[in-house]
């Protein structure tokens, strides 16, 4: 459980980051890009420490995964990106994978 939640703040601080990144981008803000080093710093530090008990093939995947998920969410809602059918489909196979790559976690 310890580190899954260290997998989950891993998650946060990426998508965290990358929101950041691109706020400062459309909007100059250098603290935006501040806010970025530092969480995507956090992110890899909490991912460093997820894999001492997560197989990293695993956590990287949910990491890379659950955060793109996310990360689509926000550019939707906060930044107007358009939504198209490859997107959708993009989404539906990364939950697909995530809920494959969790099932075939809890069988080992």
């Amino acid at each position: 459980m310890f580190y899954r939640l260290f997998l989950l703040l891993a998650i946060l601080f990426e998508v965290t980051g990358t929101i950041s990144m691109k706020y400062a981008s459309l909007h100059g803000y250098q603290l935006g890009h501040i806010v970025m080093y530092i969480m995507i710093t956090c992110s890899y530090l909490c991912l460093a420490i997820a894999v001492k008990q997560i197989p990293i093939g695993i956590a990287y995947a949910l990491w890379e995964g659950i955060g793109t998920i996310f990360i689509i969410f926000f550019s939707i809602t906060l930044f107007n990106d358009p939504m198209n059918g490859q997107k959708i489909l993009g989404l539906i196979i990364i939950f697909a994978s995530i809920a494959l790559i969790e099932s075939g976690e809890k069988t080992t």
